[in-house]
């Protein structure tokens, strides 16, 4: 079974062209199948597994505390790999093919306060190259919303300062192009020329924007430390990710009137249901909205 997983991946990476994260997590999907196909069930065979198997395997999971989002991507990826198994004739049909994914309910992101933001900013202050890079790399998070792997795989030219635009790849290796904005754009021209000289280590050739100590580039889990330690510093109490930037990127736009298309646009979601949960995160927009333009917002008379 595990050699049909791994013809699979592969797949998904010639053909389809996911990223190495969603291969990774229908990796460990299938794997979990896989193992309780045979260890649960004594099923050696996916061609053997029929739907009550996969029912028993996601009602296991739940029991075992798997998040409804969690279960509905392991039944995606079920889904998948058995259409790919039915191009490959090595199944008759997709037993999984009419099966409805668990609800994940509703589940909404975690921002800050646009005075929280401005303080995490600001306590960014110091002029030595490395204040002046994770400076950046916060004013770049907030201002263009950008995933922590798309900060990550930034390279110089895909910063247009005549335009005023940064280009980045994000998931299914989608190009997409978003404004930088005054302050963001100040704070990276100010890296490129002076800090990001000293973390080259005479190697001119390295074409990464964000470089560490050591002259590479950034990970994603060096770029997710990073946060954590200038968030503490700020005295801003959770634990912070990268994430949660992209979150507030995309709330504050909303709250101070954006196009709900064009935030869409900005941050790369193909689908604008995705886009559509930042309407629910400010609760106080629905009452402003309706103060300012419902002709019978102000009537306080109430009737005898």
């Amino acid at each position: 079974m595990r050699e049909w997983i791994a013809h699979f991946l592969d797949h998904l990476a010639c053909e389809r062209g996911l990223s190495a994260n969603t291969r990774t997590a229908y990796e460990s999907d299938l794997l979990a199948f896989a193992d309780f196909l045979r260890e649960t069930c004594g099923v050696g065979s996916f061609a053997d597994a029929t739907r009550d198997h996969i029912a028993a395997f996601l009602d296991a999971q739940r029991r075992a505390g798997m998040r409804p989002t969690t279960l509905a991507r392991r039944l995606v990826a079920i889904k998948v790999f058995f259409s790919f198994l039915c191009a490959e004739g090595r199944l008759a049909e997709n037993a999984a093919e009419a099966m409805a994914a668990p609800n994940k309910g509703r589940r909404l992101p975690r921002t800050l306060s646009e005075t929280e933001v401005v303080r995490l900013l600001s306590s960014v202050a110091g002029t030595s190259p490395r204040d002046v890079r994770d400076r950046c790399m916060l004013e770049l998070f907030y201002a263009c919303g950008l995933r922590v792997s798309e900060v990550a795989t930034l390279r110089v030219s895909d910063v247009r300062f005549d335009e005023g635009v940064v280009r980045c790849v994000g998931k299914g290796n989608k190009e997409r192009v978003v404004p930088l904005g005054g302050e963001a754009r100040r704070w990276v021209e100010c890296y490129a020329a002076q800090a990001r000289p000293a973390f080259l280590k005479g190697c001119t050739d390295e074409p990464a924007l964000f470089l560490t100590r050591r002259g590479g580039p950034f990970t994603r889990q060096g770029i997710f430390d990073m946060l954590v330690k200038r968030a503490r510093a700020a005295g801003i109490a959770e634990d912070l990710s990268p994430h949660v930037l992209r979150h507030c990127f995309a709330t504050h736009l909303l709250s101070h009137g954006a196009n709900i298309r064009a935030i869409q646009e900005m941050l790369g979601h193909a689908d604008i249901a995705t886009t559509q949960i930042y309407t629910h995160v400010d609760a106080g927009q629905a009452l402003r909205i309706h103060a300012l333009f419902h002709p019978r917002h102000a009537c306080v008379q109430h009737p005898k």
